[in-house]
Formats: structure tokens, sequence, C-alpha cells
């Protein structure tokens, strides 16, 4: 039952497995074991990133696609969703006209310019991308009238979705502290739910005879096509299940955070974080997805943390202290990219795998 659910793409390493085991968890219960503000919405974060990032994965890992507009429809997926809510007020009509529009929006761009420019090799079709993504981030940042320009727009979400909305009148009292049985606690477990849901989806279509289409296009797109496949229509069927599920993804943020802005959702920063967390946890995998997004933002997150601490521990000692400032987090992060590229080169994921075949 269990290979099934997971399409017999199984983890394929003990340690792979015991290390995805405990995240699963971690993320299932974080409510119930994280009761700051601050870890919940990294647990949030976390959950978006997943399902971005196993998005991004169809692309570059399993289709041999570099692609520089991904973060443009998952800003398509926040806008629609804040746009719509926005307009008609706290309701679940809004949520729904919201996402499909949104969805709508994004199947006709992700297939506009799969025709038109997939037909282009490699480097060329990634700049036309990026040409696109940063027209449509101008755009957002210019229809002040609609996205709210720079400032991005604030909005409320549905009572029940609301902190203020209270399951029980008293908190929980769990094991590691007082739980809060609020809006909060059921939108956190609705993005769990939908993230789930979207991953082993995602893991039945790479696992599946398109999937494997798609993978052979990889190695040798020249020799598929002579096998009888049409390469343009698999890279463009691969684009567009890509943008659908970003667009999902930047949905369930926006309705996380309940504001959307251009930084938010469309900048380059947030690209640049895909293409991080598909190479540490591994191309071609979507495991890693899981791994790569817990890793690198709890680094993101609480390296600066650490980095306090050790700089008081190693207070008196020469050179050290300056060197593990909080404000030099982003050296140490950029330190810890390269060990891993180098000691895994094939991603944390993949490396495992071939020392389960060793």
């Amino acid at each position: 039952m269990f290979s099934r659910l997971l399409s017999h793409d199984l983890p394929r390493s003990r340690w792979l497995a015991l290390m995805l085991v405990v995240i699963v968890l971690g993320l299932a219960f974080a409510p119930f074991l994280f009761t700051g503000v601050k870890s919940i919405n990294v647990a949030a974060k976390v959950l978006i990133f997943i399902a971005l990032v196993v998005s991004f994965d169809l692309l570059l890992g399993y289709t041999g696609i570099v692609s520089f507009a991904h973060t443009m429809f998952f800003g398509i997926g926040a806008y629609g969703l804040a746009i719509a809510l926005n307009a008609m007020g706290p309701t679940w009509g809004a949520i729904a006209l919201g996402t499909v529009s949104a969805l709508a929006i994004s199947l006709v761009l992700s297939l506009v310019i799969g025709l038109f420019s997939l037909r282009v090799r490699a480097i060329f079709f990634a700049m036309i991308t990026l040409a696109v993504a940063s027209a449509f981030l101008t755009l957002a940042s210019q229809l002040s009238d609609i996205t709210g320009g720079e400032d991005g727009l604030s909005f409320k979400v549905p009572e029940l979705l609301t902190p203020g909305f209270a399951l029980m009148e008293d908190d929980w009292e769990g094991p590691f502290g007082a739980v809060a049985l609020n809006g909060r606690f059921i939108t956190y477990y609705l993005l769990f739910a939908v993230v789930t849901g979207m991953f082993l989806v995602m893991l039945r279509i790479v696992n599946s005879p398109f999937g494997r289409v798609l993978q052979a296009i990889r190695e040798n797109d020249f020799r598929a096509e002579a096998l009888g496949y049409r390469t343009v229509v698999y890279r463009t069927l691969s684009n567009v299940l890509a943008a659908l599920f970003a667009t999902l993804a930047g949905c369930l943020l926006a309705l996380w955070l309940r504001y959307n802005g251009p930084d938010t959702s469309l900048s380059f920063e947030i690209m640049l974080d895909i293409l991080l967390i598909v190479v540490i946890g591994g191309m071609g995998t979507l495991y890693g997805a899981i791994l790569g997004s817990t890793l690198f933002l709890l680094a993101q997150s609480y390296l600066q943390d650490l980095l306090r601490l050790a700089g008081s521990a190693t207070e008196g000692l020469p050179l050290l202290p300056a060197l593990l400032t909080p404000d030099r987090w982003l050296l140490w992060l950029g330190l810890l990219f390269v060990l891993s590229v180098y000691y895994f080169p094939t991603g944390i994921v993949g490396r495992l795998r071939d020392r389960a075949k060793r």
C-alpha cells in the first residue's frame, strides 16, 4: 500500500528513508512540537517551497529544461489569490475564483512560452524565460491600481483561517507547551494536506510512461525524436504542468501570509533559492525537494542565531568572533553550498542512493 502510494518510487536508501520520515513527521506535527511564531512560519515556508521545488524539478531534473520564468508562475498564483480576496472580500468564492483564474492565466502563458520558445535550445530558452519573467515583474510593480505596486496587497481571508478564530476557548496543553488551536492552525494543516497531495501527484507523473519519455528527452532528445516521440509536445506539456504546480504553490503562499508583493513571490532571489535547493537535494529525484527545502530554509532562518551563539562562545579568541558574527551569515551559507556541491555532486539523495547501491 505504501509502495503504491509512492508510485513504487521508494527512497532506496535506509538513511534517506530515515531522514524523510523525520522531516515529514516534523512537518506533520510542527504546530505541536514548535510553539513559536517563527518556527511555524518556517515550517509553512518549507511546505510551500517543497511544492515549488518539486514543480521546478519536473522541468530541470526530469526534462532537462532550464527556465527562469518559474517565479513568474509562482507570482501569478500569489497575485491571483491576493487580487481576488482584495476585490471580493474574505470569502471562499474569492479563493476559488482567484485560484482558478491564476491557473488559467498560467496555463495560457506556459503554453505560449512552450510553443514559441521550446524549439530553441538550452541557453536561448533560458534567456527568453528570463526576459519574460523580468517583464512580468516590471508590470506587477507598475500596475499599482491592481497589484498594489511596490507596496503589494494586504487582504483578509475567511474567518475560519484567521488567528482570531478559535476551535477551543483555551489553548491545548501539549507536551512542549500550549498550542493555539486557531485559524492559523487550520491554515497550516490545509497547506500540509495540499502539498502532500501535490507531491504524490507529481511522483505519479514522473513514474508514468509520460515521465519516462521526459527522462528520455533529457538524456538524448534526438534519439527520443527518432523513436517517434514529438519532443516539442512533451517539453511543452512538462512546462505547462510545472507552471500549474508553481501557481498552486503561489496561492498557498498568499493564503499563509495574507499579503503579496513583488519581492514576496516574483524576486529573482527566489529563483536562485529554487536552483540551490534542487542542486543540494538532487535533481531528478523529487525527494531532493523535501531534503533540500528543509535544510536550506533552516539554514536561511537560523544560521544567524547559530552564528550569534558561536560568536559569544568564542569571545576573547583571535579572529573567530569577527568571522562568526551574524552579519556574515551569507558568507557561511555560500560556503555550506559550495561544500554540499563538492561532496554531493549528485545531490544528497543521489549520494545516499549511490552509497546504498555499493
